[in-house]
């Protein structure tokens, strides 16, 4: 009985925890997760390439997929995961992690669900895993469904879904450094409420790229980060650049046709990974 699944990392459009609501995107960073459901009690994971990684996100979802739909079978898992996205980077490595994790548990089991619900799932398994503040159903919802999608994280409501624009190329600034969820300035970021929802209304509005620019100003400024990738990336004609997540990565949209010259002329070349727009298989299928 085993089962595997793949799902995307994600970039902010708008950070959800000043406001509660929240907009991300998908892009091509993958993370692969492998489970194999046994007789024997317990469950034992492998996390490929990030082995000093805390395990208790795999954990937690799979036993609160077998807690729901095989409570008393009495299975334990082999659990092997891979990943191209880089860890505590705001890449939202966790919430592609969770949604492959889920996914596999569920197809070792011979099961489906909504996939709102193997979202969710995620999403409270990442808080009692204490690795996400929210639950981040906006980044779970783009990792899963990939392309844009804009949503109301306390009522776990999708409030749109749409395209992320594929002429553009995602150049991805990652710092050495990662910023972990129990260090964050709470106070801080929800000081900026007002110009996060400024950010969020434009969002709504259509124009994703003012929205992420925005907010990232907003959210570096709360964290006290360093704001010279995005605005050297704006004035070397990025279309939009900003934090994504809580950092420390700065996500950078460039169009196609002048990637390779952005980033031939940016100062710190070695730190730069490059992906694409990631808008899901017809608008979201199943990963």
């Amino acid at each position: 009985m085993k089962g595997e699944a793949v799902c995307h990392g994600a970039a902010t459009i708008v950070n959800a925890i000043a406001t509660g609501k929240g907009a991300a995107f998908g892009i091509g960073l993958r993370t692969w997760a492998e489970v194999e459901l046994v007789d024997a009690k317990g469950i034992e994971v492998e996390i490929e390439g990030f082995e000093e990684e805390d395990p208790r996100l795999v954990r937690r979802c799979v036993e609160n997929v077998l807690q729901t739909y095989a409570k008393d079978e009495g299975y334990g898992a082999k659990v092997r995961t891979k990943s191209e996205i880089p860890v505590s980077k705001g890449l939202k490595s966790s919430s592609a992690a969770a949604n492959a994790v889920v996914t596999a548990t569920l197809r070792a089991l011979g099961s489906s669900c909504d996939p709102l619900e193997v979202i969710r799932i995620g999403t409270r398994s990442a808080i009692e895993a204490g690795v996400s503040v929210t639950g981040a159903f906006d980044d779970a919802c783009a990792s899963y469904f990939g392309g844009v999608v804009l949503t109301d994280n306390a009522k776990e409501e999708v409030l749109r879904r749409d395209t992320m624009r594929t002429d553009l190329k995602v150049i991805i600034d990652v710092p050495s450094f990662q910023i972990r969820k129990g260090d964050l300035p709470l106070e801080r970021i929800k000081s900026l409420r007002e110009m996060v929802d400024i950010a969020f209304d434009i969002a709504l509005s259509g124009d994703y790229l003012s929205a992420l620019t925005l907010n990232g100003l907003c959210y570096s400024a709360a964290l006290g980060l360093d704001q010279t990738p995005s605005l050297e990336a704006l004035r070397r004609g990025a279309k939009a650049a900003g934090l994504s997540g809580t950092g420390p990565a700065t996500v950078i949209l460039v169009e196609r046709r002048a990637a390779d010259e952005f980033i031939n002329a940016f100062p710190k070349k070695d730190s730069l990974v490059v992906t694409d727009v990631f808008n899901g298989n017809e608008m979201g299928a199943s990963p």
